[in-house]
C-alpha cells in the first residue's frame, strides 16, 4: 500500500511546463497577467508612498526617451508615409491633401507605435537587465526575508512611471510625427501649407487624440509589467540577464502589436465617422 501512494505521488504532483512549448508561454502571459492586475490593485488601492520613486522613474525616461523619439517620429513621418503618400497625391495634383492623410497614418498609427518601440528598446531593456541583476545578486531574496514586497518597492513605481509617461511622451511623437509630414509636403513636394493645417484640422477629431494617447498609454502599461515580470524572474547568471532582456523586447513588441490592432478596430468600429474624410 505505502508503495503505492509513493508511486502515485510523482503523478499528482504539479509540474511547470516544458520551457519553450505553447503551454509555457501560456503559462507566463497569465503568469504576467496576474502581475498587471497585482500592481494596478496596489496603484489605485493606496497607500501612495510610491509616487516619488515614479516620478524619479519619469524623469529618468524623459530624459533618456525623448530625443530619440522625436528624432525617430520625424524621419519616419518624412519617409514612408510623407514621401511615398505625398508622391500619390502629388500625382492628383493635390499634395496640400497629404495633412488628412496624416491623422490615419502619424496620430493613429505610427506615432504610438514608433513611441512604443523607443521606451520598449530603451527603458523596458534597461529596466530588465537593472530588476534582473539584483535578481541574480540575490538582492530579491534578501528584499523577501527582510518582510520587503519586492513588487511594491521594485515593480510598482516603474511600471507606474512608464504607463504614465509613454501616454504623455505620444504627444511629443504626434507633433513631431507631424512635423514630418509637413517638412514632406510643403518643401519637398510644394504644397501650400495653409491648405495643409485646412486639410488636417478639418478632418482631425477627438476621438483621434484621445484614441491615440489611450492606446499609447496601454503600450506603456504592457512594456512595464513584461519587463519587469522578466526581470524579476531571470535566472542563469548574466546570460539569463540577456536572455531575459531580449525575451521581454520581443513579447512586448509582439503584445503591442496585437493590442494595437483590436485598440484601432475597436475605436473605428465605436467611432465610424472618423473614416470619412472631408
Amino acid at each position: 500500500m505505502a508503495n503505492a501512494t509513493r508511486a502515485a505521488a510523482p503523478r499528482s504532483r504539479k509540474t511547470a511546463p516544458k520551457p519553450g512549448t505553447l503551454a509555457a508561454g501560456v503559462a507566463e502571459l497569465g503568469d504576467m497577467t496576474k502581475l498587471g492586475g497585482t500592481v494596478t490593485w496596489m496603484a489605485v488601492r493606496g497607500p501612495w508612498d510610491y509616487w516619488r520613486d515614479a516620478v524619479d522613474q519619469m524623469f529618468l525616461i524623459l530624459k533618456q526617451c525623448w530625443i530619440p523619439m522625436a528624432i525617430s517620429c520625424t524621419f519616419f513621418g518624412l519617409g514612408a508615409p510623407g514621401l511615398q503618400g505625398g508622391n500619390i497625391y502629388s500625382m492628383f495634383g493635390m499634395p496640400e491633401r497629404l495633412g488628412s492623410f496624416f491623422i490615419m497614418a502619424s496620430i493613429r498609427e505610427f506615432a504610438p507605435w514608433v513611441n512604443a518601440m523607443v521606451v520598449a528598446g530603451v527603458v523596458g531593456s534597461a529596466i530588465t537587465a537593472d530588476l534582473g541583476a539584483r535578481r541574480i545578486r540575490d538582492e530579491i531574496d534578501a528584499m523577501e526575508v527582510l518582510g520587503l514586497d519586492p513588487v511594491r518597492v521594485l515593480a510598482l513605481p516603474r511600471i507606474v512611471a512608464v504607463t504614465i509617461i509613454t501616454g504623455l511622451l505620444d504627444i511629443v511623437a504626434l507633433c513631431f510625427g507631424l512635423l514630418g509630414g509637413f517638412i514632406a509636403a510643403v518643401p519637398l513636394l510644394g504644397a501650400n501649407p495653409w491648405a495643409f493645417y485646412e486639410s488636417l484640422f478639418a478632418n482631425l477629431t477627438t476621438p483621434d487624440i484621445w484614441g491615440s494617447v489611450v492606446k499609447t498609454t496601454l503600450f506603456g502599461l504592457i512594456i512595464g509589467v513584461v519587463c519587469c515580470y522578466k526581470g524579476m524572474y531571470a535566472k542563469g547568471g548574466a546570460i539569463g540577464v540577456g536572455r531575459a532582456v531580449n525575451q521581454a523586447v520581443v513579447i512586448a513588441f509582439a503584445l503591442i502589436w496585437i493590442v494595437n490592432v483590436v485598440f484601432t478596430n475597436i475605436l473605428l468600429g465605436l467611432n465610424p465617422e472618423i473614416q470619412v474624410f472631408k
